[in-house]
């Protein structure tokens, strides 16, 4: 099963990312410094993070997985550092 979620960080900012074995254990490859930065080490002792599954499937394939994962960056705009932690695709802010 290969899936695409949503990682909510305690400030409410989220990260989007795939899995394509479906790991219930896996949490993504944010930026673990860029995440501490926007939390004094206090917080660190207790921190708690959702996982949400947006989409998924047993018969896309890793290309299809790829632009469904970018489709959702965009969309919920967790590449906007205001917003997300994605970095890739570069946030662009619309004129």
């Amino acid at each position: 099963m290969k899936i695409i979620y949503k990682i909510t960080y305690p400030n409410g900012k989220i990260y989007v990312g795939k899995d394509l074995v479906h790991n219930i254990n896996y949490f993504g490859s944010a930026s673990g410094t860029l995440i501490a930065k926007d939390f004094p080490f206090e917080q660190h002792m207790d921190f708690t993070i959702r996982k949400e599954v947006l989409w998924h499937s047993a018969t896309a394939t890793d290309q299809e997985v790829n632009k469904i994962e970018v489709d959702f960056i965009k969309q919920l705009r967790s590449n906007d550092p205001t917003i997300g932690y994605n970095q890739w695709p570069k946030y662009k802010p619309e004129p």
